[in-house]
């Protein structure tokens, strides 16, 4: 619980900024705070709701009888979401759009939830309103803060707003008449699928989370929303999409719970693309993974994307840094020790290895690792299980282990600083992140990259960086 207000008093100045009202609440569904625009949404002050339980004070008008924190915390601590109508104290009704975010701590142990609420009620009107020839709505339209679309019959684009331009990095003459393929790719993407069905029925669709790709090759996280449009006769003439970038509440996800997923790497080298059409494939066996790549690489953020998108996600990833420990305290690190092991040992201490037990172990600087621990290594490779120090029972474990190095492994094996037989253990799998020296081309992507991360905390809209080649000296 304690995370949780740290890590809110962190993050409250920003959430004050916000457009989207954002609610925090304990595990025990208190309220612990509500940003300026959850205020206006709900129609509470923070005064009134602080410190109460909000299935006391929220339940009937916000969650229509259940709560989708327990509905989402037994469908495996997942997002939920939903379109709601909220009635305010002034005889207002609203069409929210609720997205409840269980936190966990590195237990697994629920800390409580972010509550996040999208107001469309002035947007709902004006899509009922909007025709393609209604120019002071379109000035309207393209005003939002959430990106808006317009297409044809035959799906070539009509209208492009500015948050559009700014969340897919496509500027309006690059869109203009043109299929929108461009921006939701090839008519077998979901939410291609979803606008076509739309435009050929009239029937409104949403989409849960889907993906993007970016004009500058990011592939972003979104909600998108597809109604059709339709003329005066009420013949289908064309239709309107919204897109929702959830980029920020992924980074939240990332600050608060420690996790990363695809959408923190990014690249568009071929080198790195390959890597990442490998990921998925890697992160769903138990093989064992050698990362290989220089200082600074992002061998660190690859193991985790691995673990938190493979089937063990949900235990520990545990990393031990095998160049920073001394070699009289690593064996005992890793595989821990019994009471009376050595002076000092006054009672058994579980090591890195059973910390990790149905989980990951990340073994950074394998290189680094002595030889007298190198085949102890290697047992745990070959039998799963070791003896802790001053043991004479071993220890089962069942982990995976993803190492990396910044040496050439192969090299040392050949110095006869590494076991061969450890070598070609560790090395089932074996990725290789190129330096950025390698990829000069994502160095303009990058900087995008930051720069975007950097506005989203900020409520600020940075141009496009230019992706055109550069020269280095």
């Amino acid at each position: 619980m304690d995370d949780i207000l740290v890590k809110h008093s962190q993050l409250d100045d920003i959430f004050d900024f916000f457009a989207m009202g954002v609610m925090v609440l304990s595990p025990e569904r208190k309220i612990i705070s509500l940003n300026p625009s959850a205020e206006v949404i709900l129609g509470h002050t923070a005064a009134d709701l602080v410190g109460q339980h909000c299935t006391d004070r929220l339940m009937t008008s916000l969650c229509g009888g259940s709560c989708a924190y327990e509905q989402a915390v037994a469908n495996g601590r997942k997002s939920a979401s939903m379109d709601i109508e909220v009635t305010g104290q002034d005889n207002e009704t609203r069409n929210i759009t609720r997205i409840v975010s269980p936190v966990n701590g590195p237990d697994n142990q629920p800390l409580g939830c972010i509550e996040i609420f999208q107001d469309h009620s002035a947007l709902k009107d004006l899509i009922e309103r909007v025709r393609h020839d209604d120019r002071r709505l379109k000035l309207i339209l393209d005003n939002l803060d959430i990106g808006v679309l317009t297409v044809d019959r035959g799906g070539h684009i009509a209208f492009f707003n500015n948050t559009a331009e700014t969340i897919t990095r496509f500027s309006r003459g690059d869109v203009l008449g043109k299929s929108c393929s461009l921006v939701f790719g090839d008519p077998s993407e979901p939410g291609m699928l979803l606008f076509n069905e739309t435009i050929a029925d009239g029937k409104a669709r949403s989409s849960s989370e889907g993906e993007l790709r970016t004009r500058d090759g990011r592939i972003i996280p979104v909600r998108t929303n597809f109604i059709a449009l339709k003329n005066e006769g009420g013949r289908i003439v064309g239709g309107l999409a919204t897109i929702s970038d959830l980029s920020l509440k992924y980074q939240f996800n990332s600050e608060i719970k420690g996790r990363y997923t695809f959408y923190d790497m990014v690249g568009k080298d071929p080198a790195i693309q390959k890597i990442f059409e490998i990921i998925p494939v890697v992160a769903a066996s138990d093989a064992t993974i050698l990362i290989e790549g220089p200082t600074g690489t992002g061998k660190d953020v690859l193991a985790k994307v691995i673990h938190n998108a493979s089937s063990r996600s949900q235990r520990s990833l545990v990393k031990v840094n095998c160049a920073a420990l001394p070699d009289n305290l690593l064996e005992s690190e890793m595989f821990g020790y019994v009471k009376g092991a050595f002076t000092g040992a006054d009672i058994d201490k579980p090591g890195r290895f059973q910390e990790a037990d149905r989980g990951t172990i990340f073994l950074d600087e394998i290189g680094d690792l002595p030889l007298s621990l190198q085949a102890k290594l290697l047992r745990v490779l070959e039998d799963k299980e070791f003896y802790p120090l001053g043991s004479r029972k071993t220890t089962k474990v069942d982990v995976r282990i993803i190492s990396a190095t910044n040496q050439n492994l192969g090299r040392l094996v050949q110095e006869r600083k590494f076991r061969e037989d450890l070598f070609y253990r560790l090395n089932v799998m074996r990725l290789e992140l190129p330096p950025l020296r390698q990829r000069r081309g994502d160095i303009p992507l990058l900087i995008s990259h930051i720069l975007n991360r950097l506005g989203d905390t900020r409520d600020t809209r940075g141009k496009s960086f230019p992706t055109k080649p550069w020269t280095f000296f």
